[in-house]
């Protein structure tokens, strides 16, 4: 059988790769930077996607990294009341099966990354952008952009929110800026001022912003996260989410959740995007996974989490129709695009949940705090993720 060509060695990418590996298929990363790593910070993991990296055999060389907090808390940044939590102990493991972990990204990217170069049938090439491809009835031929060719059985398309994969084979142009900026900033636990809420993850939410804290790295470090829904992206304005907006819409939150803020760094920010959900992923022997099918915003945290469910489920689906990677990709495609659309457009509402004012703000906080703890129904047709092989 002929290699599978993957664009991408992201997150995605790699575990596209290494759920066909287990398939007996052979694959090839090409990936357009000249080394595989990955950049970011903190990375939240529901019971859902650990399901899948056990079921790729990578969970538990994983934990080491990981920190499991014991709940996951939303607080009003106006007031630093806590509003409500989704408690993640024993009730939470009865009902899902798998912890709620936190991971940096680097250390998920390596340990994904050390298991695609376990298997003798993945190469792992870097330096090969994806420039163009072209298909006939049997095969993709790709053409990179160091003008290094490769034909393979298929192409999928994991090469990220700016994927030229998609443009070939969906050709929507840019993805929606969301007018969300977002600052990071890992630091040594050594240095959080407050420490009562160490063991969780938590969310303050306010008029145009949140804060989000959890440990990292065995728990050694903190993760700090500040977004702001620009107003002056709003008004059509410059320097929309410049380091002097994010300090005036934080200006109003309660001082003990202000002062979190110098544990962001100002030197650079991330712009958030999503896209509408498409109707297609696929042509001829050609599909896309993760990011370049269904790019999300971060409100339910789970971006990453879909590419890896993507990757099990396409794996699959390939299995079952051996060399027909056309009916393979369309059968993914039905399997995954209501449940990628809808964690697309639930994280738009749930940005808005965080980002409330005035009497939605008053409304939201009434609900949080009417919610029973131990029962997480918002998001459990997510955490119960779904059924593999």
């Amino acid at each position: 059988m002929q290699e599978i060509l993957i664009a991408g060695g992201g997150i995605g990418g790699l575990a596209a790769a290494l759920a066909l590996a287990r398939k007996g298929r052979r694959v090839r990363v090409l990936e357009k930077a000249a080394e595989f790593g990955e950049i970011g910070y903190g990375i939240q993991m529901g019971p859902n996607v650990a399901k899948m990296l056990d079921h790729l055999g990578v969970l538990e060389a994983l934990e080491p990294a990981s920190v499991f907090p014991e709940a996951l808390v939303f607080a009003d940044a106006l007031t630093n009341e806590e509003l409500t939590r989704i408690s993640l102990g024993k009730a939470f493991l009865a009902r899902y099966r798998y912890r709620y972990f936190v991971i940096h990204r680097r250390d998920l990217h390596g340990g994904l990354l050390d298991a695609c170069r376990r298997r003798s049938e993945i190469v792992l090439e870097s330096s090969r952008g994806l420039k163009s491809f072209s298909q006939n009835g049997d095969a993709v031929t790709v053409v990179c952009e160091n003008g290094a060719e490769y034909a393979g059985a298929a192409l999928i398309g994991a090469d990220g929110l700016w994927s030229p994969t998609r443009q070939a084979v969906i050709g929507d142009g840019a993805p929606r800026a969301a007018g969300h900026y977002v600052y990071r900033g890992v630091v040594p636990i050594e240095q959080i001022v407050d420490r009562s809420r160490m063991n969780m993850m938590i969310i303050w939410g306010g008029p145009d912003l949140h804060l989000v804290q959890y440990r990292l790295r065995g728990g050694a470090v903190m993760n700090n996260v500040a977004t702001i829904a620009s107003r002056r992206f709003r008004r059509n304005e410059k320097n929309a989410g410049a380091p002097d907006e994010l300090e005036e819409v934080f200006a109003p939150v309660h001082p003990g959740v202000r002062d979190s803020l110098r544990y962001v760094s100002r030197e650079r920010n991330w712009v958030l995007h999503d896209r509408e959900p498409a109707a297609n992923w696929t042509e001829g022997r050609v599909t896309l996974l993760g990011d370049a099918a269904h790019p999300t915003l971060q409100y339910l945290a789970q971006g990453a989490q879909m590419a890896i469910e993507d990757a099990v489920v396409l794996a699959e689906k390939v299995a079952a129709a051996g060399e027909d990677c056309h009916r393979a990709f369309l059968a993914y495609q039905r399997e995954r695009m209501n449940r990628s659309a809808r964690v697309v457009l639930s994280s738009r509402f749930f940005g808005e949940w965080f980002h409330a004012d005035a009497g939605a703000r008053a409304l939201r906080n009434e609900l949080a705090r009417a919610r029973d703890p131990d029962n997480p129904w918002e998001a459990d047709w997510l955490y119960k993720g779904i059924d593999i092989a």
